[in-house]
């Protein structure tokens, strides 16, 4: 791409943005490193500034793509979705926001005034994306920006206003956040946001800033250990398409699961972040709210992250272990690679079986699928147990087993273990599942009451349909399932299940929904008569 031109247009027309925006990458990626190593807040990952250059990378694939004809408008939208499509990263979504804020008042006009009316409401909607604004941090930077242009000016000298008002309210960011006061580091989102304005002053006046960023001074690592071991196990993003009302209830639901929410977008599209404990809870209220794609999940683990930099060692190689409810699941899996631990109706494996289970895969690195929400606390006691001896264990939170399925199925040994974990996560977490029960007796349940030999058909573990016969509710749960949308049907049946269930069914889908595939698994004995999961 090309670097800056040295001219100064007396307003942002297309030709300055694209600039602009091949100027905001290089600077990012020379910043990129030193951003990385100041990155404490909210979670010290040593990732910001990679994941703000990534941002912007995906901005600039977009501006590529616009034919060189193209006026302003079209340019600074298409720089505003590129970066909402591959915002990565707490201040990455943020940025995102800030350019999209931006973009909708440029799009109108590229003099100072509007440059000036740009940074507020950019900073303006950035804010009202985060649930919990948080002072010290990259959007008291961009508030910082806007006040500083006033009322406006020659857009050159706004770009300039902008950008010392930025650089002044950065080195005043230890003194805001206790986190980056114990570090005695400025807030590397702020950072970024700096070196993205230096870029406009650049492209604006062809020369860099008067005042340029010094080098960072390196947290205290005992510090920055200390602050990332606090906070929720997981970062969750992905991409969604929704109407306004769902994201709502959305950002409620993610609010009560996890921290550090950030939802920024419009129009039908979104970009979602959260930290969590729960990813695969993260992923499923956004499957209530519309349709999550793009779904990336990395595990916080700080301290190893801190341990491996120090002390290099040699992997001896990678092992999967799943519970599973039959001795068919349990063949399959094997044949995938993983150890398996059958788990017998109302025998459900203890904590020190799921412990010998991870020590019986005699690996370094084991990723652990409990496919159980009920196994959700023992396996985490296991996988502690099993950490405490020195085995890298990550554990997945699938619900059922076919979500463990689709861990497995994308599983890749090759791959790194951070990554392998990203992606069975994401795959598990895009998994509905649901499960046909026959009652044993009279009860009351979310359908109502349901009676001795009633067929139960369960989604995400509540009764939602009471029926009297195997096929009749299979589709009924099916249908449902299909109503929120679904590529590909999975069926798991066991040995007593009749024979027809799994044709009929896969003919129904076929019939009724054109573009979604299915698959049938047998679990054998000790399974329940029907499995279904829908990605």
């Amino acid at each position: 791409m090309p670097h800056p031109t040295p001219r100064a247009p007396q307003i942002l027309d297309a030709e300055a943005v694209r600039s602009w925006c091949a100027g905001a990458l290089a600077a990012l990626g020379r910043e990129r490193e030193e951003i990385d190593a100041i990155n404490v807040y909210p979670v010290a990952d040593g990732d910001t500034g990679t994941n703000l250059y990534l941002t912007v990378e995906s901005a600039a694939r977009a501006v590529d793509e616009v034919p060189g004809s193209a006026g302003v408008a079209e340019v600074i939208r298409a720089m505003a979705h590129g970066a909402l499509l591959g915002a990565r990263g707490n201040s990455g979504t943020i940025l995102s926001e800030l350019l999209r804020g931006m973009a909708a008042v440029l799009a109108d006009g590229g003099d100072g005034d509007h440059l000036a009316r740009a940074l507020a409401g950019a900073a303006d909607a950035a804010r009202a994306a985060v649930a919990h604004p948080v002072e010290g941090t990259v959007l008291t930077v961009a508030r910082a920006a806007a006040d500083a242009c006033g009322t406006g000016g020659g857009l050159a000298t706004v770009a300039r206003k902008a950008y010392e008002g930025a650089r002044t309210a950065l080195d005043a960011t230890p003194g805001q956040l206790a986190a980056l006061e114990r570090a005695g580091v400025v807030d590397a989102g702020g950072r970024g946001l700096v070196a993205v304005l230096g870029a406009l002053v650049e492209t604006l006046t062809g020369e860099p800033p008067e005042h340029p960023l010094g080098p960072v001074r390196h947290p205290v690592l005992e510090d920055v250990a200390c602050e990332g071991g606090a906070g929720p196990a997981y970062e969750v993003i992905y991409l969604l398409e929704a109407r306004d009302a769902a994201v709502d209830r959305l950002r409620a639901r993610l609010d009560e699961l996890g921290e550090s929410l950030v939802v920024v977008g419009g129009d039908g599209l979104w970009n979602v972040h959260v930290h969590v404990d729960d990813a695969g809870a993260a992923v499923e209220a956004g499957v209530e709210a519309g349709r999550p794609y793009r779904i990336r999940i990395t595990h916080f683990d700080v301290h190893a992250e801190h341990a491996e930099h120090a002390e290099p060692a040699e992997r001896a190689g990678r092992a999967i272990v799943a519970v599973v409810p039959g001795e068919g699941l349990a063949g399959l899996c094997a044949e995938a690679g993983a150890t398996t631990l059958l788990a017998r109706p109302g025998e459900p494996p203890t904590g020190a079986e799921l412990a010998d289970a991870i020590r019986r895969a005699h690996a370094h690195e084991v990723v652990l699928l409990p496919n159980d929400t009920d196994l959700r606390t023992v396996a985490a006691e296991a996988a502690e147990q099993a950490r405490a001896e020195g085995i890298r264990v990550a554990l997945i939170p699938t619900r059922a087993a076919v979500q463990g399925i689709a861990a497995l199925a994308v599983h890749e040994p090759d791959r790194r273990f951070d990554e392998d974990v990203v992606a069975m996560t994401a795959a598990a977490g895009a998994t509905r599942y649901a499960e046909l029960a026959v009652a044993e007796h009279q009860s009351f349940t979310s359908a109502g009451v349901c009676q001795a030999g009633d067929v139960l058909g369960l989604i995400e573990g509540d009764v939602a349909v009471i029926g009297q016969d195997l096929t009749t509710t299979a589709r009924t749960v099916l249908d449902r399932m299909l109503s929120a949308g679904g590529e590909l049907v999975t069926l798991v049946t066991a040995a007593d299940t009749p024979p027809a269930l799994a044709p009929t069914l896969e003919r129904h889908v076929r019939a009724t929904y054109l573009a979604v595939d299915t698959t049938t698994y047998q679990a054998g004995e000790g399974a329940p008569p029907l499995l279904i999961g829908v990605e």
